[in-house]
């Protein structure tokens, strides 16, 4: 049996890390960011639709999306953010689903569906949350403080542009309260691989 396990976090806290932990001890990752990726590079259906909406200035010289630009956009207008969702939502979720009823007919120990909004989409009911099934949620935790200090740190952006990126999500204080599971990342590395490990090791011997 393959426990399906729905991961999320705030931004800069640390998902990605956690993630590597749980791949490298046998998990298949289920990444939403990845498919994004993919489903909005050059020639793809989607990038058109967001030129579309979002106007040619979101795709850059070389022809591909400037996130950036639509970083802009999105972070600062809740109907533009909406506007994203409905055209990014369906696509990516229906590759989600995809990806994780592939991981459990291979029968692997624990797919891991990492999905940046998950605490979001179960609160209004929208995205992911609505339509996918976990046996379990898991959050990437730090306090709101070190999200900001380390989202400043790893892109470079000014304080207000970092605080207004946080605030586009829920406060993750709120999300934890919404988890199963929480992986506390403040710490050391070898302090959140001992979270992690104790974490693999006992959901995937509730499924065995």
């Amino acid at each position: 049996m393959t426990f399906v396990l729905g991961l999320s976090g705030g931004i800069g806290s640390g998902k990605s890390t956690v993630c590597a932990m749980l791949e490298e001890l046998g998990a298949t990752l289920v990444d939403a960011d990845a498919i994004v990726h993919e489903l909005q590079a050059p020639g793809q259906p989607m990038l058109k639709e967001l030129a579309r909406e979002f106007g040619h200035e979101v795709i850059d010289e070389s022809g591909a999306l400037d996130r950036a630009a639509l970083g802009a956009i999105v972070f600062r207008d809740e109907a533009r953010r909406v506007a994203l969702g409905r055209i990014m939502h369906p696509p990516v979720v229906a590759e989600m689903m995809r990806r994780t009823r592939a991981a459990v007919d291979a029968g692997v120990p624990m797919a891991v569906v990492d999905i940046p909004l998950l605490f979001e989409g179960a609160k209004t009911g929208t995205g992911a949350a609505a339509v996918m099934q976990f046996d379990a949620t898991v959050l990437v935790w730090v306090p709101a403080e070190v999200q900001a200090d380390r989202t400043q740190k790893r892109d470079g952006s000014d304080r207000d542009e970092v605080l207004r990126r946080i605030g586009a999500q829920l406060p993750i204080d709120e999300k934890k309260a919404m988890a199963d599971h929480l992986i506390d990342n403040a710490g050391t590395p070898d302090a959140t691989r001992t979270q992690v490990e104790a974490l693999y090791a006992r959901l995937t011997a509730a499924e065995a």
